[in-house]
C-alpha cells in the first residue's frame, strides 16, 4: 500500500495570498503547499481523502484518472470544496463513485451541495459529480475497495474530525485531541501521520508541533509525517529540528506503508 501526500497545507495554504515571509517566498518547492488531501494506493485501487479547491491540480499533477473511494475527514471548506472537480472521475468511470463521511457531515455536504446530492438532473449535454453518499459511525470499520478502514473520531475544536487507522497505518489530520477510542486504536500502528501547524503558540482547535511530537512519541510509531502545516515554519527547519523518527511530509511525497 503506497501513501501520496496530495496536499500538506492548512486552509491558507502556502503561499499565502499577499504574504512576503520566508516560507511564502522560497524556491524550496517543499515549502509550496496546497490544501490537504492524501491518496490510499495498491496495485488495483486507489482511496481518496478529501476533496480541497486544488483537487484537479493535485490529481493531474500525480496523474490519476480515476479513484475507487472517498474519505471524507470533516466538513470544513478547505477539505471539501473541490467536490465538483469530481464530475471528470465519475464521468471517466462511467458510474457512481462512493463518498464516505460521518453522519454530521453527510448532512453539510447535502446542504451546501444539494445539486449534486440530490435528485436534480442536470440538463442534456452537462454532467453534475455522481456520488453515493455514505456514513459511517466513530469506531466503525469500513470496506472501501481492497481497504478496511476503522473511523478514529478526534476533537477539532467544537467539531469532530475523523481519521482513520488501516492496517499498520495511522492517519490523523484537524486534531486538537484524540476522541474516545481513538488513542487505543492507534496501539500497534507502524507509521502515524499527524496534523502540525506550527511551533509554540497553542491553537485551539490543531495541535502544534511540540503537541504532535508528544502525541507520536506517546503512540510510539516507527515513523511520524507531519503535514497540515502553515507559512510559519519551512520544510528545512522541520527536518533540522524534529527527532530522526518524525518527518515533515510534502506535496507529492509518496511512502510505502
Amino acid at each position: 500500500m503506497r501513501l501520496t501526500f496530495l496536499g500538506t497545507g492548512t486552509s491558507f495554504g502556502v503561499p499565502v495570498i499577499g504574504c512576503g515571509c520566508e516560507v511564502c517566498t522560497s524556491d524550496d518547492p517543499r515549502n509550496h503547499r496546497t490544501r490537504h488531501a492524501v491518496l490510499l494506493r495498491d496495485d488495483a485501487s486507489t482511496l481518496l481523502v478529501d476533496m480541497p479547491p486544488e483537487l484537479r491540480l493535485q490529481l493531474t499533477r500525480e496523474r490519476v484518472d480515476t479513484v475507487d473511494g472517498i474519505w471524507i475527514t470533516h466538513c470544513h471548506a478547505d477539505h471539501i470544496h473541490g467536490v465538483d472537480d469530481l464530475r471528470a472521475v465519475s464521468a471517466h468511470r462511467g458510474r457512481r463513485l462512493d463518498i464516505f463521511a460521518s453522519a454530521e457531515c453527510a448532512a453539510t455536504l447535502r446542504s451546501r451541495f444539494a445539486y449534486i446530492f440530490s435528485d436534480y438532473r442536470p440538463p442534456p449535454g452537462t454532467t453534475k459529480p455522481e456520488l453515493t453518499l455514505r456514513t459511517f459511525e466513530p469506531l466503525a470499520e469500513i470496506s472501501i475497495g481492497p481497504f478496511r478502514l476503522l473511523a478514529l473520531p478526534v476533537q477539532h475544536g467544537p467539531m469532530t474530525s475523523f481519521g482513520f487507522r488501516v492496517g499498520d497505518l495511522g492517519y490523523i489530520t484537524d486534531a486538537k485531541t484524540l476522541g474516545p477510542g481513538t488513542r487505543d486504536a492507534l496501539t500497534g500502528v507502524r507509521t502515524l501521520v499527524l496534523n502540525a501547524l506550527w511551533f509554540g503558540n497553542p491553537h485551539p482547535t490543531h495541535l502544534n508541533v511540540e503537541e504532535a511530537v508528544e502525541l507520536a512519541l506517546e503512540i510510539g510509531a516507527e515513523r511520524t509525517f507531519l503535514t497540515h502545516l502553515t507559512h510559519r515554519v519551512s520544510h528545512a527547519r522541520l527536518e533540522r529540528d524534529l527527532p530522526p523518527h518524525i518527518r515533515p511530509a510534502h506535496d507529492g511525497l509518496t511512502i510505502e506503508v
